[in-house]
């Protein structure tokens, strides 16, 4: 037989795929899904269970949360990456991960086919597609859901001819849970002008008292919370589950999608939302103001090739040398207040703090040159202002 390596997930699209290409195609399909956060090992099981009973031959859950770390969620938080100033990209930046180990597992066991289930109208089908050329373009890629534009219906009816019956009502909101975050979809993402309610988002309000954590941060990592240390992975975990009693980090994005079009997704990230601020907020005491300008860029830049699927591309490894590199000073607490939907940034405490006193406080005293100097460095600066106003006039 055809041995197939199905990307899957356990919802309606890759179950299509798993009965359609196993029964009618003629495929040995096996099933991996990763989990890049967001699964228990109950519902991994449940995946399992589904997915031999669609006619996989094999079912392979890999654990990636650590590798989606340190491959990708390090150099958002070095790069203070948030698309469209908003969103910190927690459900687009798993499908990279996702979609190499898938491919190099394909690879491991000699498959000459991968599929998956993207539509022809998002995002995925380009990062899916684009990743497993790039890695193996000796493997064809097969994408039935999009190749025949099936419709929703259209599957839940040949499931049932064939004798699979299980609850297909829609949800009222497709939630994707992962360690950076969790993306909300539901009708009012469809429109320009809804909202969505709070009943949409997977968190509600628990706590109503105010309390404050401090993230402690080693060259840009976070290393711990409240004092206790851990692994940047379980500190994420650690501020996303204090976090999100308050229901903090709820949002829309508006963004531009790879094949052009507008789209809307909600979200609710507490912990990169939080992570993101308050590592910025210790790279303005810590770095220069050059480094801040060209790290601005080159997050921003960082964060749309990785949007677009274009991770593999040998400038992104340049990127995450430049970010790594800017990051040696990136150490101390920084102190963050938590309310009811809100959090703020107190302040921060770190040996490598620029706003030092050796050389005056800002606004009242200077220590580090005379008023003279002052006079003289100001007329210099006005210099090319005052030329071209001699030259041109006031315009």
């Amino acid at each position: 037989m055809k041995k197939l390596v199905l990307a899957y997930s356990g919802g309606l699209d890759t179950s299509y795929c798993a009965k359609y290409l196993s029964k009618d195609k003629g495929f040995e399909v096996h099933a991996v899904s990763v989990n890049t956060g967001g699964f228990s090992s109950e519902e991994i099981k449940e995946i399992e269970r589904k997915a031999l009973e669609l006619g996989a031959t094999s079912y392979t859950s890999i654990d990636a949360v650590q590798t989606f770390y340190e491959k990708v969620v390090k150099y958002l938080i070095f790069g203070n990456v948030l698309k469209n100033n908003t969103y910190p990209l927690s459900v687009s930046a798993e499908r990279i991960v996702q979609a190499i180990e898938i491919v190099n597992y394909a690879k491991k066991v000699g498959a000459k086919y991968i599929a998956h289930g993207s539509t022809g109208a998002g995002n995925d089908q380009v990062r899916f597609d684009m990743i497993f050329q790039i890695i193996a373009p000796e493997i064809e890629i097969i994408t039935p859901i999009r190749d025949h534009k099936l419709a929703r219906e259209a599957e839940i009816a040949y499931l049932k001819e064939n004798g699979v019956d299980y609850p297909w009502e829609k949800a009222k909101y497709s939630i994707n849970r992962g360690l950076w975050g969790t993306s909300v979809g539901g009708e009012e993402t469809l429109t320009s002008d809804k909202a969505l309610p709070d009943s949409a988002y997977p968190s509600q309000l628990q706590e109503k008292n105010p309390s404050d954590i401090t993230l402690t941060f080693e060259k840009g990592e976070l290393v711990a919370v409240n004092g206790e240390k851990d692994t940047p992975v379980k500190n994420i975990e650690k501020v996303e589950a204090i976090a999100s009693k308050y229901a903090i980090g709820r949002d829309i994005h508006v963004g531009d999608t790879i094949i052009g079009t507008k789209g809307r997704v909600g979200f609710e990230a507490p912990a990169s939302l939080i992570i993101i601020k308050a590592h910025h907020l210790l790279e303005k005491h810590t770095l220069t103001k050059w480094q801040q300008y060209q790290k601005e860029q080159q997050g921003n830049f960082y964060g749309m090739l990785l949007h677009e699927g274009n991770y593999l591309d040998a400038v992104m490894r340049n990127i995450e040398t430049f970010l790594t590199d800017t990051q040696k000073t990136v150490s101390g607490d920084v102190f963050v207040g938590l309310y009811p939907f809100q959090f703020r940034l107190h302040g921060i405490s770190s040996k490598h703090d620029l706003m030092t006193d050796a050389f005056g406080k800002y606004g009242e005293v200077n220590k580090g040159w005379s008023a003279d100097d002052a006079k003289g460095f100001i007329k210099i600066l006005s210099n090319s202002g005052r030329i071209y106003n001699h030259v041109n006039g006031n315009i």
